[in-house]
């Protein structure tokens, strides 16, 4: 028996819309990260991106659990003394949900070129609309 290996040219690429209408975001980041990477998929390879395109729409309407609204803080340096900035979630999710998704799914994913290249398949839109229906994107439901 021989273990089958994808190769980057054979791999089959889908759509997925997620609606992130009161789902938690880590959760939501998780399943994200791994329908990215290809883990839903038989051909998966550790190696290799074999993973689909996700459009996840609603960023806004996203939820956080506990007191992480208030108390969880976004944090980005700019590299400079004293270049820290900070936003609690409140206000992120207020002005830019899209980052606050991006980051969550972001942080969920290889830190490495491979990595990069499959968070480039992540789109994410505040509303209901996506400029993405030439794709033909499947609507798909998170587990939970």
């Amino acid at each position: 028996m021989k273990t089958y290996i994808a190769k980057p040219l054979e791999v089959e690429r889908q759509w997925f819309v997620i609606d992130a209408t009161d789902q938690v975001l880590g959760r939501l980041a998780s399943e994200v990260a791994a329908i990215l990477r290809g883990k839903h998929k038989p051909t998966y390879t550790p190696n290799v991106d074999t993973g689909d395109f996700v459009i996840i729409i609603n960023a806004e309407k996203v939820r956080l659990t506990g007191n992480k609204l208030s108390q969880k803080k976004m944090r980005h340096h700019s590299g400079y003394p004293g270049g820290l900035k900070e936003m609690d979630y409140r206000t992120v999710l207020q002005r830019k949900p899209e980052k606050a998704i991006e980051a969550a799914v972001k942080g969920m994913l290889p830190h490495n070129r491979l990595g990069a290249q499959m968070y480039r398949k992540l789109k994410v839109y505040r509303g209901n609309e996506h400029p993405h229906q030439a794709q033909q994107p499947e609507l798909r439901e998170l587990r939970g």
